[in-house]
This record gives C-alpha cells, structure tokens and sequence, in this order.
C-alpha cells in the first residue's frame, strides 16, 4: 500500500527555514487552490515547537463508515473517493481518527491525501517519502 510519511524531526529542524512548501505545493499544484490552509497535509507545531503531521496514513476507517461506498481503494491501497457516489454526509470527516479529511465550502465533497507525491518534491528538507507498506488487515471498529 502507497503511504506518505514524514521524517518530524527533519521536519521540525528544517521548519526553521521553511515556508511549508508542501502545504503550497498540494494546495496549488493538486486542488488548484492557492491557499496552504486547504492543503491535504498539515503540518502543526505545539506549545513546545515539535511538529505534528495530519497526514493520511490510508488506514481505510473511513471506507467501511461510508454510507454511499464512495471510498474505496485503488490499486495501490490508496483510498480514494469516488465524487460521483459522495453525498455530501461528511461522515467520513467526522470519524477519521487522525483528522485528514478537508473540507472546502464550496465543494459538496471532501478532500484527503491521495499520496501523490506533490509534496515530497517540494519539500527542501526531504522529510516527507513515499512509501510501500502491508495493507492493513481488516478490523471491526
């Protein structure tokens, strides 16, 4: 299964400098949005000046609570939303543990991490890689 992951302490030594260029990246160069705030990634720093990462770990919760089977993964386990099934119940945000799912108000739908890419060639500190990691197996939540 194709994962983004995040290096946070790369990450936080280079935040020093940064202008999360990640976050811009997917917000122009995948949503066409020119706002970082409506990236599908977010990076976060504590009271502490640690990092935190939403990201979607593609853990695929979100599938099995979806009342419209609008989520699904692909070839890759990448779980994917299928616009034309979205009813707009946003469920799937409500749920997801590790809040990665977005929501633009002029949408009907939401947004998540598709693990494209986009953001780990932007990023100048190679703290972000994607991944191949075993499909989760299926539990009963």
């Amino acid at each position: 299964m194709r994962q983004l992951r995040i290096d946070l302490a790369t990450c936080d030594e280079g935040r020093k400098t940064c202008a999360h260029e990640c976050e811009s990246a997917c917000a122009e160069k995948v949503f066409k949005l020119g706002d970082p705030a409506r990236a599908a990634l977010h990076i976060r720093e504590t009271a502490d000046g640690k990092g935190v990462a939403y990201l979607c770990d593609q853990c695929g919760d979100c599938v099995v609570v979806c009342p419209a089977e609008a989520l699904k993964r692909n070839k890759l386990g990448v779980v994917m939303l299928d616009k034309s099934l979205c009813v707009g119940c946003y469920i799937c945000i409500g749920f997801c543990e590790k809040e990665v799912f977005e929501r633009n108000p002029e949408w009907v739908t939401p947004y998540k991490c598709t693990s494209c890419g986009i953001c780990v060639k932007a990023c100048p500190h190679a703290a972000l890689e994607i991944v191949d990691v075993p499909e989760p197996a299926y539990r009963i939540l």
